[in-house]
């Protein structure tokens, strides 16, 4: 590929087969590389350092990510639908200029990272445009002296010895009822976050309410345990949020309703309980997802037709916290007592003979009173017969 080394753009998607090729990391110019939608298998090789736009979506990736997640400058990150493993990326944390990351529907395993909410590009909400090219762009553009070469197995791409300049074409994605358009100025921006489909554990870190930007976070289908962060609400950007069929507990944070951009929400198939909060979006995103909230037998309240036990739900765990205490102090103040009374009458000699000279006392009346029972019974039965 070194005839290539002034590309600016490849777009190659549908029927491309084998493996990405190692020389790519040659082509020293590219910026944007789109290998969507083909059958390309084994692992992601080092790629071009100037690369910012990368899309391998929908292929048969496997393995890990390269040491520096294919690029330290790179900008959107999809990898969706493939068969990449591993850990949580570290490479991530150094990438400042990541603005789009997809990662749904991999093998990906282990625990968010606190560090998440440090990604710069996104904590500042960095609007930038996300260009996609298609092979029809391609068929407009006059390209002079060109040949065509094969490289890896069906790679065919023109050789120019021309820089070629592509115009930008606008593409949408629909996701979440959503429909995303990226393109030229003015149409829409977006920073979206998308784990999705993945084995990954553990909690939701804190930190990544430090997202201020953020659009869209899609942690669904995955192992995440644990509560929403309190703060959810500071995320003032979001419009989607989707963090079902996952493991995660408790109340649903009072500070979601502060999401006043919030336009789709799924928090269905958790452990989730008590008073669902109102207000704000949430009075009316129910009507556009009515299963928003399935599968949590916990929750209760409206929109939901069951009614909540005791109206101040949040108070409901105090009170349980409160009839634990009281058999615990019934329970320690009886062994207490318990062993202060044997404990005197082991060491206070009159309160030890009191005790038993007591207990012989009542031995004898009890006795007595057997006895004069079972003889009153005798002759009630030779009475009668």
């Amino acid at each position: 590929m070194s005839h290539l080394n002034s590309i600016r753009f490849v777009n190659l998607n549908n029927n491309i087969r084998g493996a990405i090729p190692v020389g790519i990391q040659n082509l020293t110019w590219l910026d944007s590389l789109f290998l969507s939608s083909n059958e390309l298998t084994g692992q992601i090789p080092e790629l071009p350092r100037r690369l910012r736009k990368l899309d391998v979506s929908m292929n048969f990736l496997s393995g890990n990510l390269p040491s520096n997640c294919g690029s330290p400058y790179i900008k959107d990150l999809i990898m969706s639908y493939n068969h990449i493993a591993g850990e949580f990326p570290l490479c991530l944390q150094s990438i400042s200029s990541l603005t789009f990351l997809d990662l749904s529907r991999n093998k990906f395993y282990g625990a968010l990272p606190e560090w998440i909410g440090d990604l710069r590009s996104i904590l500042e909400f960095s609007r930038q445009q996300h260009i996609r090219i298609n092979s029809s762009t391609f068929d407009k553009v006059n390209i002079n002296d060109t040949k065509t070469s094969y490289e890896n197995g069906g790679w065919m791409v023109p050789r120019c010895d021309r820089k070629i300049y592509v115009p930008m074409e606008v593409f949408s994605q629909v996701t979440k009822h959503q429909e995303l358009k990226y393109g030229a100025a003015g149409i829409s921006y977006m920073v979206r976050i998308d784990l999705s489909l993945n084995q990954l554990t553990g909690g939701i870190p804190n930190d990544i309410t430090s997202l201020h930007g953020l659009l869209n976070l899609n942690l669904s289908w995955n192992h995440l345990s644990g509560k929403l962060p309190e703060n959810i609400g500071a995320m003032k950007s979001v419009e989607s949020l989707d963090f079902s069929r996952n493991n995660l507990s408790g109340e649903i944070p009072l500070s979601l309703s502060d999401l006043t951009y919030l336009s789709s929400l799924d928090l269905s198939y958790n452990n989730f309980v008590g008073r669902i909060p109102r207000g704000g979006q949430l009075d009316t995103l129910y009507a556009n997802n009515p299963s928003m909230y399935d599968g949590n037998s916990g929750l209760c309240g409206p929109p939901l037709q069951r009614n909540c036990s005791n109206v101040n739900a949040p108070k409901h765990g105090k009170q349980n916290i409160s009839v634990v205490f009281f058999y615990f102090g019934l329970v320690s103040g009886f062994v207490i007592g318990l062993w202060v009374v044997f404990c005197a009458i082991l060491f206070k000699r009159s309160w030890r003979v009191a005790y038993f000279h007591q207990g012989d006392m009542l031995y004898d009346k009890a006795y007595v009173f057997t006895k004069f029972i079972l003889f009153m019974r005798l002759v009630w039965i030779h009475w009668t017969t």
